[in-house]
């Protein structure tokens, strides 16, 4: 089974509640229909409530309004579905991608098991984040940089009650950016995004200034900090193996693994 990530862009004229009910409405059962085994939506919708805290340049991309994320037995067979999405409006960057899921609802403190029906949107809102990789850093090297520091080091300092790390295989879709990786992290709620010290683990100034100075170094370190497009959506797993296995995604990979120790030994 393959996992293909769509990212969307909307019509200015579309509202956020209009991307929502265009994709769950209309596109989910057409999706599903047309030969999707899983499909979760990503959506920028108005219960979203919070902006992204990631900073915004003249460089910064139009921002996404939605991640679709469906698993085919065939992803040959993906046209279909990418038929879909553009009938209902919207633009289409396509990726299949390999989903390495560090961090599921329950596995820390910041988050309880899942507990919510397919269907229903999910108690956590999600910062979608697409990765560009420097062209001056050979692609083991970056990978070793996200999954051996970034990773590990934001999971101890920030309360992410979820985390998926997609890294892209390949570009689908014509005239798509070449991202390499695609995350999903899930934060328990808006005040944890808006609250500064509760967004960077830290109980005084001294703290947050030093918990910044982290982050920082470890995301310059491997990717442009001008060009990381970020945005803040609601979740909604449509279709998933929950009722039957207990998980919301069916993985390749779950939780840390030999790339995450990284060549310098780090956890």
């Amino acid at each position: 089974m393959t996992k293909l990530i769509y990212i969307l862009w909307a019509k200015p004229d579309m509202s956020p509640e209009r991307v929502r009910t265009q994709l769950l409405e209309r596109c989910a059962p057409q999706l599903l229909e047309r030969g999707a085994r899983y499909l979760q939506c990503n959506i920028a919708d108005e219960r979203v409530g919070v902006k992204s805290p990631a900073p915004q340049t003249p460089l910064s991309d139009e921002p996404f309004v939605a991640q679709v994320s469906v698993w085919l037995d065939d992803d040959t067979r993906r046209e279909p579905l990418e038929d879909v999405l553009r009938a209902a409006g919207f633009d289409v960057a396509g990726y299949r991608v390999r989903e390495s899921l560090y961090t599921e609802y329950g596995d820390n403190r910041h988050g309880q098991p899942r507990s919510w029906p397919d269907g229903e949107r999910s108690p956590y809102i999600v910062a979608v984040t697409l990765l560009e990789r420097p062209a001056h850093i050979p692609k083991d090297e970056w990978q070793r940089r996200w999954f051996g520091r970034q990773s590990p080091m934001s999971e101890a300092m920030q309360p992410r009650a979820r985390y998926v790390r997609n890294v892209v295989e390949a570009v689908l879709t014509p005239g798509a950016f070449p991202y390499e990786g695609i995350v999903e992290e899930s934060w328990p709620s808006a005040e944890h995004v808006q609250n500064p010290f509760l967004f960077y683990g830290a109980k005084n100034p001294v703290q947050l200034l030093r918990n910044i100075g982290i982050m920082l170094s470890s995301v310059t370190a491997f990717l442009p900090i001008t060009r990381i497009p970020n945005v803040m959506t609601s979740e909604y797993f449509v279709r998933s193996p929950f009722e039957a296995q207990g998980i919301s995604s069916p993985a390749d990979q779950h939780a840390a693994t030999t790339l995450d120790q990284g060549q310098d030994g780090r956890s």
